[in-house]
């Protein structure tokens, strides 16, 4: 498809969708196909995708696909009736959490698996202020918009939600010194629990990414979370986990970002990866909140959980754990992790590397002293790798870290093509 048929696409679709329904690239891509880690646009050219979580076990898997129109040939309904690929499929998912976390609550989306969680801390503590990080994105609906510290303007003039700084071992507290960071920025949270208190809105919940991906996949100080979450808990709060992002084997070492850092949330949030580009979300639960929330006010969702979306979601477990992805994250993830930090030594503009399993974080920034953010170097570089068939894009408060966070089947082949192309396109910065 040439040049001109893509514009006309892209005039059609801002007549049908609106000027700001946002697109990636300077120049839009128009995807026709995609296969494992690959897309192909509609003129042929393939490109290797370092970006997205969605397509968790990769593009178009066989198996997941083969469940799904299995099901779908077969029945598709609601949760009110009994079917064992739900029971099955909640049994097997809450097994891999801790036995504390037993109940599964199945819903579409993230942001409905996030709004479902703040229903439940609110109605389980009776108050409503929830804690967020400076630079949080947890969902679009209403009730998740004002959690969304680094976009949405509701954000901004919320009295439930308080934001507190993103705990950034890079970066710091000036004037905190590093082996101080941890209390630092934990008693910030603290500070955020006792404002609620002092306003009457009282304190209900924090709700935080536990790898802090939107934030830049920062370096957590050393036992951050674990001591932010004491506080939460002493003053009768919940931690809730949004998993969306960190789970389903990403980091490699664990299923789960929190046991990363070995704190216990009361509640999990999952989407993306869950259903392989499927829309299926969850929220896993403590028993006794879940049953105490159901007595209190039924919750239904009618395509959550249905028959075809349980299958599909069984078909990820199966290939994760069949094709051994997770120890595959573990491999690749520390090639390519390697890779990054010897292209550190030979570009300047490369401030930090940070690295979960298949999950990078790749800091510009104009100067290693202050460490101002390269932030329109980020934009030239993330289009620069587009034009060379190498997809990836770039997050933080300044919209400086590059972002790499491929499918799961990202083989070392691949790492090596991602490696080469960023070396190239850095050194045309």
């Amino acid at each position: 498809m040439d040049s001109m048929d893509n514009r006309e696409l892209l005039e059609r679709r801002h007549k049908v969708l609106g000027t700001h329904s946002p697109l990636f690239y300077e120049q839009p891509l128009h995807l026709v196909r995609g296969e494992g880690v690959w897309l192909w646009d509609a003129d042929g050219k393939r490109y290797l995708d370092v970006y997205n979580n969605v397509a968790h076990v990769g593009h178009c898997h066989p198996r997941v696909v083969e469940a799904l129109a299995a099901q779908a040939s077969t029945l598709n309904t609601h949760t009110r009736y009994l079917h064992e690929n739900i029971v099955n499929y909640a049994e097997r998912l809450t097994a891999k959490f801790d036995d504390s976390l037993s109940m599964a609550m199945l819903v579409c989306t993230g942001s409905e698996a996030n709004e479902q969680a703040l229903r439940m801390a609110r109605q389980h503590t009776g108050k409503q202020g929830i804690i967020v990080s400076a630079c949080a994105y947890h969902g679009n609906t209403e009730a998740v918009s004002e959690l969304g510290t680094a976009f949405m303007p509701e954000a901004a003039t919320s009295k439930r939600v308080k934001a507190v700084p993103v705990p950034d071992s890079y970066h710091g507290v000036a004037g905190v010194a590093q082996d101080d960071l941890a209390d630092a920025y934990a008693n910030s949270v603290k500070g955020a629990i006792d404002a609620f208190e002092e306003e009457g809105i009282g304190f209900a919940g924090m709700l935080v990414c536990p790898l802090f991906a939107n934030e830049g996949l920062v370096t957590l100080p050393p036992d951050y979370l674990r001591k932010a979450v004491g506080h939460v808990h002493a003053a009768g709060g919940l931690f809730i986990a949004d998993e969306v992002q960190a789970g389903f084997g990403r980091s490699g070492k664990h299923w789960w970002g929190h046991q990363f850092e070995n704190v216990l949330p009361d509640i999990v949030t999952l989407g993306k990866p869950m259903g392989n580009g499927h829309p299926m979300a969850a929220v896993i639960a403590r028993a006794d909140l879940v049953e105490a929330f159901g007595e209190w006010g039924m919750y239904f969702n009618t395509f959550g959980g249905n028959p075809v979306s349980c299958a599909v979601g069984m078909a990820v477990l199966d290939v994760l754990e069949q094709e051994q992805l997770l120890d595959n994250a573990v491999q690749v993830g520390a090639f390519v992790a390697g890779g990054l930090r010897a292209l550190q030594q030979r570009h300047d503009i490369i401030g930090d590397v940070r690295d979960k399993g298949l999950f990078f974080a790749v800091e510009l920034v104009e100067d290693h002293g202050r460490r101002a953010p390269a932030t329109a170097a980020a934009g030239r570089l993330i289009n620069a790798m587009c034009q060379r068939g190498v997809l990836i894009s770039r997050i933080g408060p300044h919209d400086n870290v590059l972002k790499l966070r491929p499918p799961m089947p990202f083989s070392k082949a691949n790492a090596e093509q991602l490696l080469d192309t960023l070396d190239t396109c850095l050194a045309q910065l």
